[in-house]
């Protein structure tokens, strides 16, 4: 088959489930995947011809898109704050609202002089702690989760961009207390109640794994909770916790963290949505 053809095989498959224009990223990232060729030369060769191998490739990819599985998981990685990292069904796929928390924190310390100790809460693909170890270089970072997966292809994503951190299986709902002291804490912790996953797309609902998600309706800032009270004993006096939060419970969040003695920022994202938040010590 040649590839002007297989672009217009996934035109017509995924026309009642995607976007023209969705579909087009998939093809062209996909083409880019399994051939490493890149828009411009299927516009110059549209009579590049895909071997049966290739073809079986794309043929799986196209089966799993129309069953909505994100192309991420596909591929097998995304791009981070400028940096690649490879994703499974046991991480979140990275957002780019927690690209612009990274940079919130980024900005607030990159002029810091000091060795800056650095805690993210809740792993995942390792996006927030890399890319903070990739940015401060003059930083300890240390990140915990509690799934072992997670950890696995942290470690992974620490290696494949050449970053140090120090990660470990914890449980944060577990501590009384941490062990050390930081200059920032940072966390994009579970926050979407039950009640909202009838906002989510099937993407997210039968793919993206559900214990880094989702919290109970009656106790949906229980992690919020829980790592400010951390907070309030184990961060420096100069530092700063740093949160992704639910765009719902803004006010609420922020209350919280200033019950238990912080000064608290929210900040929006580029949509216009409440989805960071800052906490000091007074």
């Amino acid at each position: 088959m040649l590839v002007s053809q297989l672009k217009v095989q996934f035109q017509e498959k995924l026309k009642d489930e995607f976007p023209q224009t969705e579909i087009e990223s998939f093809f062209y990232i996909l083409v880019d995947h399994y051939l490493g060729r890149r828009r411009i030369d299927v516009a110059l060769e549209p009579d590049l011809e895909i071997s049966e191998g290739q073809m079986s490739k794309f043929e799986k990819a196209l089966l799993r898109l129309q069953d909505h599985e994100p192309i991420q998981y596909i591929t097998g990685k995304t791009e981070f704050y400028g940096l690649e990292f490879y994703v499974d069904k046991n991480v979140l796929i990275p957002r780019p609202e927690t690209e612009e928390l990274v940079e919130w924190v980024i900005s607030d310390f990159k002029s810091s002089q000091n060795e800056l100790r650095i805690l993210d809460i809740g792993t995942g693909s390792g996006c927030i702690p890399v890319s903070l170890a990739k940015n401060l270089p003059d930083s300890v970072v240390s990140s915990f989760d509690i799934s072992t997966e997670a950890i696995a292809m942290a470690k992974k994503n620490a290696d494949l961009n050449n970053t140090r951190v120090n990660f470990q299986n914890i449980d944060i709902l577990s501590l009384d207390s941490l062990e050390e002291r930081f200059d920032i804490i940072v966390s994009n912790p579970p926050y979407v109640r039950e009640l909202e996953k009838k906002e989510m797309h099937r993407n997210v609902l039968d793919f993206e794994p559900k214990l880094a998600l989702y919290v109970e309706d009656v106790r949906p800032l229980v992690f919020y909770e829980k790592i400010a009270s951390l907070a309030m004993t184990s961060l420096e006096q100069s530092g700063a916790l740093y949160f992704e939060i639910n765009q719902y419970l803004s006010e609420e969040t922020k209350t919280m963290v200033e019950n238990l003695g912080f000064e608290a920022e929210l900040k929006k994202d580029i949509f216009g949505n409440y989805r960071m938040l800052k906490a000091t010590r007074k």
